[in-house]
């Protein structure tokens, strides 16, 4: 990969290493005319091997993978390297995640959950947390994680996830990858919801075969 802007030389964990701790980044890919997803609905389906590197580099740099629960579900996620917080209102576990090594999977949930007891079955009550009465609040979560010593913390999505945890000020940092393709779909976008007004500083970004991969910095002012 080249580096456009940012430090020369280095690996990509050097140039992808976070600058403290706690730390919150999302890692997000998109085509050139905007769109999260192909035409299957998945992001998997506009990926490629440039992002995949990318991917692989910040989840080996993660404490945590926190990802919503039905973008868990419609990209068929498995266990990670790392532990894998699901963000459900439901508190439902999808299939692939279930019957696992205690701790690989938790469930962030509210006490209204419908498949509350279930998922303390499938993954333990120590590995279910409940944060909040009807929704999930996603700064007491990020609190919890960091509590539990993971510092270097990552989502990868979906929209709504991203959205809401901008909206609640918790983003230190925003990974876009994005691919030389277009679609011309009405997928969504990388964010999905009411307004937000987040700026951003530019700190790197790579290019491989016309593939353009970023980190931008939540600018606090």
């Amino acid at each position: 990969m080249r580096v456009l802007l940012g430090p020369r030389g280095g690996d990509l964990p050097d140039l992808y290493a976070v600058p403290r701790r706690p730390w919150l980044r999302a890692n997000m890919v998109s085509t050139v005319d905007g769109a999260a997803t192909g035409p299957d609905g998945r992001s998997g389906s506009i990926n490629n091997d440039a992002d995949h590197t990318v991917f692989r580099t910040l989840r080996g740099l993660a404490d945590a993978v926190v990802v919503g629960a039905g973008t868990a579900r419609t990209e068929e996620y498995g266990p990670a390297d790392v532990p894998l917080v699901l963000v459900s209102r439901r508190a439902e576990v999808p299939p692939k995640l279930r019957g696992h090594e205690p701790g690989r999977v938790l469930v962030a949930t509210c006490a209204t959950a419908e498949h509350l007891d279930e998922a303390r079955v499938l993954l333990g009550a120590e590995h279910v947390l409940v944060l909040g009465e009807d929704a999930v609040d996603l700064a007491a979560l990020r609190d919890a994680l960091v509590g539990r010593g993971w510092g270097s913390l990552l989502s990868e999505g979906g929209p709504h996830l991203l959205h809401d945890l901008l909206a609640a000020g918790l983003v230190d940092e925003v990974c876009t990858t994005i691919v030389p393709t277009l679609v011309a779909a009405d997928g969504p976008r990388i964010s999905a919801g009411p307004p937000v007004d987040v700026p951003l500083s530019l700190e790197l970004l790579l290019e491989e075969r016309g593939t353009l991969l970023a980190r931008w910095f939540v600018d606090r002012g």
